[in-house]
C-alpha cells in the first residue's frame, strides 16, 4: 500500500509494517495506524508516520540511549491491550520535541510509547512518576563531542 507523507513523500509500505495503537496517541486518539521509519542505521532516533494523515509525523527516540536509569512499570491493562507477554520483543520510545537549537531537543519521559514488535501493536503509557517530565532535555550539557584521535 502507498501512504502519503508531507515529510517523506509517497511511501510504499507493506501492511505488515504498520503498527496499530488501539487507543491512538495522546491528543490523537483517532489516529491508530503508524509506520515506523528508522532515522538511520544505529541511530537512536526514528519517525512514526501516520498512515492516514500525511502531515502527522512524530519524531521519537530510544530513551535508554540518553537516560541510562530510565525505568517504569507498564500497567497490566496496557500490556494486555497490545498483547505483551514475558517473551515478547518490545521496545520503548519517547516522543521528541525539536527546538530551534538542536541541542535543546526534549523527550517526553512521562508518556513513553511501548511497541510489541511481534504483534505490531503499541500503546502510549501515561506514567505517574516523579522526576520525569514531558520536556526532559536529551543533551543537558550540549551535544557530546568525540575525543580527538590519538588522545
Amino acid at each position: 500500500m502507498v501512504i502519503e507523507s508531507i515529510r517523506f513523500g509517497s511511501l510504499e509500505v507493506d501492511e505488515h509494517d504498520i503498527i496499530r495503537f488501539p487507543q491512538g496517541l495522546l491528543g490523537f486518539g483517532e489516529e491508530k495506524a503508524f509506520v515506523f521509519l528508522p532515522h538511520g542505521q544505529d541511530s537512536p532516533f526514528a519517525f512514526l508516520q501516520s498512515v492516514s494523515q500525511p502531515e502527522l509525523t512524530f519524531f521519537i527516540a530510544d530513551p535508554f540511549q540518553f537516560f541510562a536509569d530510565y525505568e517504569f512499570e507498564l500497567d497490566d491493562d496496557l500490556a494486555g491491550q497490545i498483547g505483551l507477554t514475558a517473551d515478547c520483543p518490545l521496545q520503548v520510545f519517547c516522543i521528541v520535541t525539536v527546538a530551534d537549537k538542536l541541542e535543546e531537543m526534549t523527550a517526553n519521559l512521562l508518556a513513553p510509547v511501548v511497541v510489541n514488535w511481534r504483534e505490531r501493536s503499541a500503546v502510549q503509557a501515561v506514567l505517574d512518576r516523579k522526576g520525569y517530565t514531558t520536556r526532559h532535555r536529551l543533551f543537558p550539557d550540549g551535544f557530546p563531542t568525540k575525543p580527538k584521535e590519538g588522545k
